[in-house]
C-alpha cells in the first residue's frame, strides 16, 4: 500500500484528533468521579500512538520542509508509547505491592513520577511541533488558527518544562500543563490538516 505525502499527513492529523478524543474522554470520567476504562482507553491510545510514530516518521522522510516538527511529532509519539506502557504494566502491580509493603511506597511513587516525566517531555515536543507548524500556518496567511496555534504551543511547551524542572509540586498545577498539551495537539492536527490544504491549493 503507498502513502502519498498528502495522505500521510492526513493521516497524522487524524490520529492527532482521536488521541484528543481519547484523553476528553478519560478526563472527562475521571472528573465526573466515575472510574475510567483504563485498560481500554490505555491500550487504544498505546496503539494510536504506536501507529502515530511511523506516519510521523514517514511524512519527516518525505517532507520538504519542517523537518523538526515532524521528527517531534514522531518522537513524541514513542514517548507516549513508552509512557502508556509504564501505566498499563506497572501502576498495578507496584501499586498492590506497596499496600502490602509499606517500604515499596517509594518505588511505586518513583515509577508514576517517571511516567509523568516521559508524560511531559511528549507534550514538550508536541508543543514545540504545534509552534513550528502554527508559524508555518500563520506564513500561510491563517493569521488566526497559526498564531493560536503557535501561542498554545509555547505555553504547552513552558508549562510542561516547568513540571520537569521545578518538580510537580512547582508553580505548575499538573492539570494544567496536561491540558495545555491537548489543546495544542487539537490544534495542532487541525493546523497539518489546513497547511496542506493550502499547498494543495497553490499547487
Amino acid at each position: 500500500m503507498e502513502f502519498t505525502p498528502t495522505r500521510t499527513v492526513h493521516t497524522t492529523a487524524y490520529l492527532l484528533l482521536a488521541l484528543v478524543v481519547t484523553q476528553a474522554i478519560f478526563t472527562g470520567i475521571y472528573a465526573s468521579g466515575s472510574q475510567p476504562p483504563t485498560q481500554l482507553l490505555w491500550g487504544l491510545e498505546g496503539v494510536l500512538f504506536t501507529i502515530l510514530a511511523a506516519f510521523a516518521g514517514a511524512a519527516l522522510v518525505q517532507a520538504k520542509n519542517y523537518h523538526v516538527g515532524w521528527s517531534a511529532i514522531a518522537f513524541s509519539a514513542a514517548l507516549n508509547v513508552v509512557q502508556v506502557g509504564i501505566g498499563l504494566t506497572l501502576f498495578g502491580p507496584f501499586g498492590e505491592a506497596a499496600k502490602e509493603t509499606g517500604a515499596l511506597a517509594p518505588v511505586a511513587g518513583g515509577i508514576v513520577a517517571f511516567s509523568f516525566m516521559v508524560y511531559n517531555a511528549a507534550k514538550i515536543l508536541l508543543g514545540f511541533a504545534a509552534l513550528i507548524f502554527g508559524m508555518a500556518k500563520m506564513n500561510a496567511g491563517g493569521k488566526a488558527l497559526g498564531g493560536l496555534t503557535a501561542a498554545v504551543g509555547v505555553i504547552a511547551m513552558v508549562a510542561n518544562i516547568a513540571l520537569i524542572i521545578l518538580g510537580r509540586e512547582g508553580l505548575v498545577p499538573p492539570p494544567a500543563a496536561g491540558a495545555s498539551g491537548v489543546v495544542a495537539t487539537l490544534l495542532l492536527a487541525l493546523c497539518l490538516l489546513s497547511v496542506v490544504k493550502d499547498h494543495e491549493q497553490q499547487a
